[in-house]
């Protein structure tokens, strides 16, 4: 299945090492969260992971130093723009503690964000 013209969230936060015991907890938790969200119809959730490295001295040479630094990218493909406003609902009302969580710790990381982007390639 092509992920053409889906709807894409990326969430990518750099933090200090020191925090990844927290950020690993709160990722942990929202894999389960995410393990009910709808996988048919126009809110269904197609693709999730989230991902983990060191942020490197210079971020397109692989070959540089890590600075220390923790990258974790979420990433979350859904049918349409509607599965990416119900997640965010849903996160509100059903995930509250952790998304607190997560606003808590963001403010000593820097964040990046692609809300509801529309994916413009993709091979399969």
């Amino acid at each position: 299945m092509s992920l053409k013209d889906k709807a894409h969230l990326v969430i990518m936060w750099t933090v200090d090492s020191a925090d990844d015991d927290e950020w690993d907890r709160i990722f942990a938790s929202h894999g389960q969260w995410m393990a009910d969200h709808p996988r048919e119809g126009e809110t269904a959730l197609l693709s999730y992971t989230i991902s983990k490295g060191p942020e490197l001295s210079k971020p397109l040479d692989p070959s540089s130093e890590a600075t220390g630094k923790t990258i974790y990218v979420l990433d979350e493909y859904y049918e349409t723009p509607a599965g990416v406003t119900r997640h965010w609902q849903e996160a509100m009302e059903r995930w509250a503690d952790d998304l607190g969580a997560v606003m808590q710790a963001s403010s000593r990381a820097t964040v990046s964000t692609l809300h509801s982007g529309a994916v413009i390639q993709a091979l399969w």
